[in-house]
């Protein structure tokens, strides 16, 4: 097996100036109507979209950032949700997951952190009530939530741990952007739909994941961690679960078990669950592993095959980038959104 690059090219301090490029490279594939493509066959995922709009608010590209949450109101399902793929602006997957919709919210409060645009936030509002009241209004007794609706309107009865996650988070920034905007038109609501969902992510035996076993993917072990609701010795257990089976030392986590395939967006991922771990030394000793799958721009790739010594596959999809900017910036504290993924942002408004 051999290391993306040298070991005498490793360990440096990260600075601020990779990133940056990292998020001017996304908005170099950004398109005209605001769609930035998740991979290079032009592909358009909204959640990754998202995401990217993160990695734009890092490298201060206010106007592109706009345009691209002005994609997301434009192309908006009248019931708050988005399909979960297009091609040039046309869906060619007409599911509807549940957790992409409120991830809105998410980038919303990164966007309002960095620029203290109040008014832009006002804008987006609308769609971010929307979005979250999508999802929560599908919420089961138990907490869950189905993890999509599909194009003939029926519920796909399956609940997934990842996107329960994430959608918790979403919750949280929702809150926390009603106490900003002062709108508490929906607190009561969502913050009993965040109590049930954070019980269930908490207790999840026997509630997720219940048509596939799920546990060979990484994703499944450091979700509930980004989630913002486990107590230390959860957080502890999860932690020294992907370490133990995914980590690969020196270049960073699989994707899944059984494949020799390091990614970068989990190994990212995995950094702010280091983060939020209070495990910043271990955070910040990952970052600077994963800096080695990159290009000679140090735009990352997607993973390191580490038995065939490639990158693979040979492209650089915009929401890595992101992922990778978002870790760092948790890891490094390079702006005043270096805490959203790392604590509780509804206390903070």
């Amino acid at each position: 097996m051999y290391l993306p690059k040298d070991k005498s090219e490793r360990g440096k301090v990260p600075q601020r100036s990779i990133f940056i490029n990292a998020g001017r490279y996304i908005k170099s594939v950004q398109l005209e109507s605001g769609a930035i493509p998740s991979n290079e066959d032009g592909s358009h995922d909204p959640w990754d979209h998202i995401e990217s709009i993160m990695g734009l608010n890092f490298a201060d590209e206010i106007e592109a950032s706009k345009l691209a949450f002005s994609w997301l109101i434009t192309n908006q399902n009248h019931d708050g949700s988005w399909y979960s793929k297009y091609q040039d602006g046309i869906p060619t997957e007409k599911n509807k997951p549940t957790h992409f919709a409120p991830y809105i919210a998410v980038a919303a409060l990164h966007f309002y952190k960095i620029f203290l645009n109040k008014e832009f936030l006002e804008t987006l509002w609308p769609s971010i009530e929307l979005a979250l009241n999508f999802a929560l209004k599908l919420q089961t007794k138990n907490g869950t939530i189905p993890w999509s609706v599909d194009e003939n309107g029926e519920v796909e009865e399956d609940y997934l741990l990842t996107g329960s996650s994430s959608i918790l988070k979403s919750i949280e920034c929702g809150i926390a952007i009603s106490n900003i905007l002062k709108n508490q038109n929906n607190i009561t609501n969502w913050s009993t739909s965040y109590n049930l969902l954070s019980q269930a992510i908490r207790e999840p035996l026997g509630k997720f994941d219940l048509l596939k076993d799920r546990k060979r993917f990484s994703m499944d072990w450091y979700y509930p961690i980004l989630s913002g609701c486990l107590d230390e010795d959860k957080k502890n257990s999860y932690i020294d679960k992907v370490l133990r089976d995914f980590y690969i030392k020196d270049i960073g986590i699989k994707c899944v078990i059984e494949e020799p395939w390091v990614t970068v967006a989990e190994t990212c991922e995995f950094i702010i669950s280091l983060m939020v771990s209070g495990r910043s030394q271990d955070a910040k000793n990952l970052l600077l592993d994963v800096l080695n799958i990159s290009d000679e721009d140090q735009i990352p790739y997607m993973g390191w095959q580490y038995e065939e010594n490639i990158f693979w596959p040979d492209e650089r999809p915009s929401w890595t980038a992101a992922a990778l900017i978002i870790s760092a910036d948790s890891v490094m504290n390079f702006s005043n959104a270096s805490d959203l993924f790392v604590t509780n942002q509804s206390s903070f408004y």
